[in-house]
């Protein structure tokens, strides 16, 4: 198996137990990390961390910062969109802490198992997760706040808590840093685990991040070389294969298939949840618990979406004058109402046809105006439709936007109904968070490729994606689909990027990294389907990289803050 682990119980000779009530890293060394139960537990703490709001447990409100989605509230990042964030913001600050309460849980486990008298084999592969997370949450705080301090798991916390007065270190120092501990975790990892421990991290996911590192310094030969090698099994049989069914991926049908190369592992159920809330900040008020759509889809993505056929998709050639007249998009999408029943209602057989016709992500991912979601009302569950109204309430069977927003909704990674009794509580949604699939790694191989100059290999890795949801491949005859050199094939990866990838966070650090956050947000102003203002993007240049918190500035002042902070 190849994803992350359940992180809520492994099944042992005793029974059942729930993998984080150990507190490992506040217990005395003397009584714990003796037995290769007791090491299995403290890994376990490691991986719990992702769940963390401000490490990965929010990680697709990273999104809400590009163009492919918007948001507000701390939650859905709301003072970076509106650029009132500053060294003392809560979401800077508590992304700084959290990312090295992770390293230090890491280093715990790394120091303790390394003295602990279990078999070598055991230890090597608990040292090697726990070194590959380490990597992961490095990672994740270079590409926020750049150069940071470099902790190693020769700190002890019980002795040097008020001594870790580092300076920075530079991002080159801390990307070396990541690629070590990876390249151990690639020689340390099996290439799966037992059935039963499902989704502890793998050879193989070691390999993904690793060329995810490389393909984010444009180290291409190297990204291109660690993406190879678990896309065609060059030294092992990893086993990774496309989903059938894009939808289905993200639902407990497929969340756990063979795409899925590393993945918070979410469970939910009475009395026992352990999820991530993916339908308190994604679903609507229509939604199991009434929730708050902190992240909303932009019309922006929508309307990214091609035509079945590859063609670009233009709402002047269904409405003419829908794309700069206000008026005929409220005639196209609006419907009027009272006391919920629908006094007026647009051509929603034609919408239906003309959001039937387009590339079939669109609606596996979106709520788009007049279909339907299964949602949750008067505690069962209830079809919920997107009406374009004033006035729409969920007791009415219609789809409620927390924020009163005319907006699309997300569709993807949030639960139908009560998924069958699984989902008890909305903070916990038993849905599996993807950080590293296939799908993904696809496409960077494509990026690699495009990159050195391998135009062909490039649309192979891009048209398998594409493949997987019934759209024509690029070259294969219409205009439209022709790809002629690297630039025009730049374009397309960035463009799959988003219609693939929405709502997964991933497109935050791919602007960034492509020199397009500025281009894509600065001074934009979001608007609704029916062209009413909703938001307006103040990004600055400063903002590329985020200000090491004043506190911690105030508490070692050996760190140095970022330039124009």
């Amino acid at each position: 198996m190849k994803k992350l682990l359940y992180l809520i119980l492994i099944i042992t000779t005793t029974g059942c137990y729930e993998l984080d009530t150990q507190p490992y890293d506040k217990v005395s060394a003397g009584t714990f990390w003796k037995t290769e139960a007791h090491a299995l537990q403290g890994m376990m703490g490691v991986y719990a961390d992702m769940k963390d709001s401000n490490l990965f447990g929010l990680y697709f409100m990273f999104d809400n910062l590009t163009d492919i989605a918007l948001g507000y509230d701390p939650q859905g990042l709301g003072d970076i969109i509106n650029g009132n964030f500053t060294d003392r913001t809560g979401i800077v600050v508590n992304r700084w802490r959290s990312g090295f309460d992770g390293i230090q849980r890491a280093n715990a486990a790394i120091a303790n198992i390394s003295k602990m008298d279990i078999p070598e084999e055991s230890k090597k592969v608990f040292i090697a997760e726990a070194r590959f997370l380490r990597g992961l949450y490095y990672f994740q705080l270079m590409n926020l706040f750049g150069g940071v301090p470099l902790y190693n798991e020769t700190v002890d916390l019980n002795r040097d808590f008020n001594q870790l007065l580092l300076p920075r270190n530079t991002e080159a120092d801390v990307r070396t840093f990541v690629l070590a501990d990876l390249t151990a975790a690639i020689e340390g990892l099996p290439v799966s685990h037992p059935a039963v421990q499902l989704g502890r991290a793998t050879k193989g996911a070691a390999y993904a991040l690793r060329g995810k590192v490389y393909l984010y310094n444009k180290d291409w030969a190297k990204a291109t070389q660690d993406f190879e090698e678990i896309v065609y099994n060059k030294s092992n049989n990893y086993g990774y294969e496309l989903y059938p069914n894009y939808a289905g991926l993200f639902k407990p049908t497929g969340h756990n298939s063979k795409e899925m190369i590393f993945a918070i592992q979410n469970k939910g159920g009475v009395g026992f949840p352990y999820g991530m809330p993916l339908a308190h900040y994604l679903g609507t008020r229509s939604t199991f618990g009434s929730d708050w759509n902190n992240g909303m889809p932009s019309t922006r993505l929508a309307d990214m979406y091609e035509n079945k056929d590859g063609t670009p998709f233009n709402w002047d050639e269904h409405f003419p004058g829908y794309t700069t007249n206000n008026t005929v998009k409220r005639a196209a999408m609006m419907a009027t109402q009272q006391n919920g029943r629908l006094t007026s209602i647009p051509d929603t057989a034609k919408l239906g046809q003309i959001y039937r016709n387009r590339d079939p992500r669109m609606t596996q991912t979106l709520v788009v105006p007049y279909s339907w979601q299964l949602g949750w009302n008067a505690n069962a569950p209830r079809p919920m439709q997107l009406v374009l109204a004033t006035g729409v309430n969920e007791n009415f069977g219609q789809i409620r936007n927390n924020r009163g927003w005319l907006t699309y909704v997300w569709r993807k990674f949030v639960p139908e109904g009560n998924l069958n009794g699984d989902l008890t509580d909305r903070a916990h949604t038993p849905i599996n968070f993807p950080l590293i699939r296939l799908g993904d790694v696809l496409l960077m191989l494509a990026e690699a490729y495009n990159e050195t100059g391998q135009l062909s290999k490039a649309i192979v890795e891009l048209n398998k994606v594409r493949a997987r949801s019934a759209m024509p491949g690029l070259n294969s005859g219409k205009p439209a689909l022709a790809v002629n050199s690297k630039a025009d094939m730049t374009q397309r990866i960035i463009h799959e990027r988003a219609v693939e990838l929405a709502s997964e966070g991933h497109r935050y650090f791919d602007l960034k990294r492509w020199g397009l956050l500025k281009t894509n947000t600065q001074g934009v102003i979001e608007k609704s389907i029916v062209g009413d203002n909703l938001l307006t993007r103040n990004f600055q240049d400063r903002h590329v990289i985020w200000p090491i918190p004043a506190q911690e500035i105030e508490t070692n002042p050996a760190l140095e803050q970022n330039t124009s902070w």
